[in-house]
């Protein structure tokens, strides 16, 4: 049976759904099934938000229409019959599943006799112990608790618990002055006996967002850049006074609300918001159904064009109170709110004992979400500063912010300061905490160009030309980590993989004993990663570039925790078959056999042989490698490339990478289509890469080593495909 739990709190406006967020995603690490529910929602016909937030969460597989209990309305028509079907309907889930976390009613309306009697109720009959949430504010929002106060609100809520027989797990305060969170931690655990955790208050959680404020006045987008309809709205300035008397006002992530007919206001709003001199907005709101005049239009297109302004018929006091009283809402857009939630719980709850005490355990198998966290937490344990060339990309900002909200890694972004975090803010995302460095700084710009004649003098190089080329953000970045000021690069969102990677073979060069620098894919099929190389780089290797490819992967496989069992692939299994290619595969398994005599390899074996232990018993009884195989190696690009991409679409496996192998530090190619999923993924790997946490196995050395081939361009992995 699946282990779940249950959230409900005591009343409104608790923050209960990003508690659920932070529960799901600490699941979500160590549990391979985790589904959702929701007994009672709103409406069975209009779709519930948190519902759909935990749902679009990677890793929940479950479909809206099922995770779905009863109405409120059934609730108030029979509560008997409605208990009967929220436990029929949640059995259908817990079948599928391993764990599972049920968000209890939200007060928008009252269950009969009470609504956390009646969650208490459900939970009893679920078999699902209670994390109970409290608010931290009081009901109408106007001050927030003291200690005593929440103490006060636990001992109220504990009673009705224990009434229905439901069984309390933990609580959490939520929404607390960050001054009082041991205090309230304290007050609340001396009176329930089980662990208590208090999360503060944060604006960005319960800040409306452009988007949200445009619905409410019932507006449309006037000009600006619509993505930018995401950033919260942090204050409200009605422009009712003279300039100099509403500029004072403004604050950062203001919106500001202008009669559509003072158009001196507007061009101040918007001359403030560019000047760097002033906070910057997040929009403005033209109020009255006013036209703008044409040279007005024709004036305020040279401020700025990104800026959201909505306009809106709505008279000045209607549109103010419309957008007071709308609410920020954690819904599955809202990337920086999902960040915030999910950092803040990892911060103030402690996830193991929550575990513990939920009798959640570790599992045995890995799904590609449980191996995308454990990227995370791994390049979290050893800091590390990753430089990201392509600060102009909206995707490398939000990947950004991400990283840096979770505590990752450090940050430093190449490009304007200035642009960069104007387009940062302007997004929505929290990139304060990065370093922003221009390509131009005067000081490393010397300093790289003399290093990068040195270095290239043997090819010609002079000072005069290196001082253009290490403007190149590409050959910046790389310089960075060449010298220590960075621990790794990501790049390639903007660029080939040939511009990203040049410089790396310029002047990082290989690993010792490594001739090539060559590719993998971590392949997360539904309970185990393999490792497939070489699928991007060397279109046609010799014998000795197929052994370092093997070479490569196998500490690639290790230092990512996956123990090593390598095949080498090819046609024909074993000795039955013969030709160049098997041949070449043939001389490659004994070169690193040579070189390596304690690792796990077989070649030639075919892919059959290799991954499934029925067909292994009949071609190679006696093998350690075959029918077990983690690392998969593939003779050409044209197999591997081929080969990954048929195992993503057949088996829906999640293609990680590709991860660069043979550099002395680790730089990593993004796919020009790249998610911010995949950035994020790509920074933890080239983190994990730059600790160096495991020793590579001794070798014995070739007796050259060739210098790296000419840059080759790879086959462009598209953004399903990372």
């Amino acid at each position: 049976m699946a282990k779940s739990i249950y959230l409900a709190s005591a009343e409104g406006h608790s923050g209960k759904s990003s508690v659920a967020l932070g529960v799901l995603d600490t699941l979500l690490r160590s549990t391979p099934r985790v589904g959702v529910f929701r007994p009672v929602t709103r409406s069975t016909a209009e779709p519930d938000f948190v519902l759909e937030l935990l749902l679009s969460r990677d890793g929940v597989t479950l479909d809206y229409d099922e995770c779905v209990g009863v109405s409120y309305e059934e609730v108030h028509e029979n509560p008997d019959a409605a208990l009967s079907r929220i436990v029929d309907r949640f059995k259908s889930v817990e079948r599928k599943c391993d764990a599972v976390v049920i968000v209890g009613s939200d007060y928008t309306d009252v269950a009969t006799p009470t609504e956390l009697a009646f969650n208490a109720r459900v939970a009893a009959n679920l078999g699902a112990p209670v994390l109970l949430v409290l608010a931290g504010r009081e009901p109408d929002e106007s001050r927030a608790r003291t200690a005593d106060e929440l103490k006060q609100v636990a001992e109220l809520a504990l009673p009705e618990l224990a009434d229905a027989h439901a069984s309390l797990l933990a609580i959490v305060a939520n929404r607390v002055e960050p001054e009082r969170l041991a205090a309230v931690a304290d007050a609340v655990a001396s009176v329930s006996g089980v662990p208590a955790w208090a999360i503060p208050e944060d604006p960005y959680l319960v800040a409306p967002t452009m988007s949200a404020v445009m619905g409410a006045v019932d507006g449309r987008l006037l000009k600006g850049d619509e993505a930018l309809l995401a950033r919260e709205v942090l204050g409200i300035v009605i422009a009712g006074m003279s300039m100099e008397n509403v500029l004072p006002r403004i604050m950062e992530g203001a919106l500001v609300v202008i009669a559509g007919d003072r158009s001196e206001m507007l061009l101040a709003a918007l001359t403030a918001h560019a000047s760097g001199t002033f906070p910057s907005l997040a929009g403005i709101v033209l109020n009255g159904g006013f036209e703008l005049s044409p040279i007005i239009d024709r004036l305020i297109a040279g401020l700025d064009e990104t800026l959201p302004i909505v306009t809106t018929e709505f008279g000045t006091y209607e549109t103010a109170q419309r957008i007071v009283q709308t609410r920020g809402r954690l819904t599955a857009t809202a990337q920086r709110k999902i960040d915030t939630a999910l950092a803040l719980f990892d911060k103030h709850v402690d996830a193991e004992l929550l575990l513990r005490e939920l009798g959640a355990g570790e599992s045995s198998a890995v799904t590609p979400l449980m191996f995308e966290y454990g990227l995370l937490e791994r390049a979290r344990s050893v800091p590390t500063r990753i430089v990201l060339p392509e600060g102009g990309d909206d995707r490398i900002l939000q990947a950004a912010a991400t990283l840096l909200s979770r505590s990752v890694v450090d940050i430093t972004i190449l490009g304007d300061e200035q642009e960069i975090r104007a387009r940062a803010s302007g997004l929505g995302v929290d990139v304060s905490a990065a370093q922003v460095l221009s390509p131009f700084d005067p000081e490393l710009h010397e300093k790289f160009a003399a290093e990068y004649a040195r270095l290239r003098a043997h090819k010609g190089m002079t000072i005069e030309a290196a001082r253009d080329i290490v403007t190149d953000v590409s050959y910046f970045g790389t310089m960075m980590v060449h010298f220590g000021l960075a621990d790794g690069m990501v790049s390639g969102a903007a660029h080939t993989t040939a511009h990203t990677i040049k410089p790396a073979l310029e002047f990082i060069k290989t690993t010792d004993g490594v001739s090539i620098v060559s590719s993998v894919f971590f392949m997360a099929l539904e309970d185990r990663v393999l490792v497939y190389g070489d699928c991007a780089v060397v279109p046609d290797p010799t014998a000795p570039q197929l052994a370092d490819i093997a070479i490569s992967a196998s500490q690639t496989a290790r230092q990512f925790g996956i123990e090593p069992r390598v095949a080498m692939l090819s046609y024909s299994t074993g000795e039955s078959g013969t030709g160049a290619d098997v041949d070449k595969v043939r001389e490659a398994t004994a070169i690193v056999r040579e070189r390596m005599p304690d690792l796990p390899l077989d070649g030639p074996i075919q892919y059959d042989a290799a991954a499934d232990v029925a067909v292994a018993k009949a071609k190679l009884p006696d093998s350690q490698v075959a029918g077990r195989a983690t690392v998969f190696i593939f003779p050409d690009l044209n197999t591997g490339n081929n080969t990954y991409k048929a195992v993503q679409r057949s088996s829906g496996a999640v293609a990680i990478g590709p991860v660069l192998q043979g550099l002395r530090k680790p730089v990593n190619d993004l796919s020009r289509g790249a998610l911010v999923r995949d950035i994020v993924n790509t920074v933890a790997i080239t983190a994990i890469q730059a600790q160096s946490v495991v020793e590579p196995p001794a070798v014995v050395e070739p007796p050259a080593v060739v210098e790296s081939p000419a840059v080759v361009e790879p086959v462009e992995t598209p953004a399903e495909d990372s």
